[in-house]
């Protein structure tokens, strides 16, 4: 991926590069990401760039912002939170179906709730 924005004066620690990673895969600035923690940009890139002590809170939000579990962003697991997964494949078919007209979206859903309740009776 190309650079944007000035290059780093240091290298970055191990957390800030998994930060940059997980906002870049999720497609967010740095400015986008900071207005959501209320924060300022250059705090926010400070973070990415140096070795810094951040509160428990932003941590928890970075991680559900990023959609990344918190055990990556310290560094204790590598995947994200079930990348390509059925779980964002069901989401991505599901916000297919909601563009549909409304009685081919019910009737979509018939046949899920149809097949939830039989897999529920087979439990």
């Amino acid at each position: 991926m190309q650079q944007v924005g000035r290059p780093p004066k240091f290298e970055r620690s191990p957390f800030g590069e998994r930060l940059l990673a997980a906002r870049q895969q999720a497609g967010l600035s740095q400015i986008q990401v900071a207005e959501k923690l209320g924060v300022t940009q250059q705090t926010y890139a400070g973070w990415e760039r140096r070795t810094t002590a951040l509160k428990p809170d932003y941590i928890a939000k970075l991680s559900s912002m990023l959609n990344v579990p918190v055990d990556y962003l310290l560094g204790r697991e590598n995947g994200s939170k079930k990348k390509g997964g059925p779980i964002g494949k069901a989401r991505r078919v599901f916000e297919e179906v909601s563009k549909l007209p409304r009685h081919q979206q019910q009737r979509i859903l018939g046949i899920v709730e149809d097949l939830i309740a039989a897999q529920r009776v087979q439990r």
